[in-house]
């Protein structure tokens, strides 16, 4: 989880993250002290705490901008400045933390937003529709349920599926997105789909056909959404 400040104020920086960090160890946390630095940075965040009085591109002007190619990060706004809490949704907000805020209050709003995201990263859309690969000069329909697993394999992504196997040139992140509910990124160069799963430790995930690596990173998160998926579903 990759989780972004966006403050000019470093004491409000590092309360921020050093409350991160305790709240979830495993988390990526990065620091920007201004709008303008946040909009050319390359990092895509799954939470944005950002403050709204900054110098330069306020955190309403930021949060505008930054809306148009981050559409799914959960946006938290912390300022001592109540005026801009309607405009707040106009970009999405998830919530506008007002300056000064208590420790108690800090750690309501990030588990909460934590939780938002974790819900994200273990269901999200179901029946996720076919996607098209170029795999050895032909044009190939790929069904995401069809897929046991994908990894990363000299500079290619190997499609796994139940009945042949498939490379092509292209990025894990997106094909993440465009597998959905069913899959995991166990390790950066895995995805596995958890209906193809047959047992698992903390260093390797068994399929139906093959294996993939688990990052020590990821073990404990892959245990809770993989329960989660099948409690959904009903099963044990």
């Amino acid at each position: 989880m990759q989780i972004a400040i966006c403050d000019d104020e470093k004491k409000i920086q590092e309360l921020l993250a050093d409350k991160i960090q305790k709240l979830y160890p495993e988390a990526e946390v990065s620091l920007f002290d201004s709008g303008e630095k946040l909009l050319l940075s390359e990092k895509d965040p799954d939470i944005l705490l950002l403050d709204i009085g900054m110098p330069g591109k306020n955190g309403m002007e930021t949060a505008k901008e930054f809306r148009r190619s981050h559409k799914k990060t959960i946006l938290i706004f912390i300022t001592a400045f109540t005026e801009y809490v309607f405009q707040a949704f106009d970009v999405g907000a998830f919530h506008y933390l007002v300056k000064p805020f208590t420790d108690e209050k800090l750690s309501e709003v990030l588990q909460s937003a934590i939780k938002q995201y974790e819900g994200r990263e273990c269901f999200q859309e179901i029946n996720s529709p076919p996607f098209m690969i170029l795999s050895g000069g032909e044009h190939i329909m790929v069904k995401p349920e069809e897929i046991i697993y994908a990894e990363v394999f000299n500079r290619k992504i190997l499609l796994h599926t139940i009945s042949s196997d498939m490379e092509y040139y292209g990025r894990m992140k997106e094909l993440e997105k465009q597998v959905g509910e069913n899959f995991y990124r166990s390790h950066r160069a895995y995805l596995v789909n958890f209906d193809f799963i047959r047992k698992y430790d903390s260093k390797t995930i068994y399929l139906e056909k093959g294996q993939a690596l688990m990052a020590k990173k990821s073990y404990h998160e892959f245990v809770k959404c993989y329960h989660r998926y099948h409690q959904k579903r009903g099963r044990q």
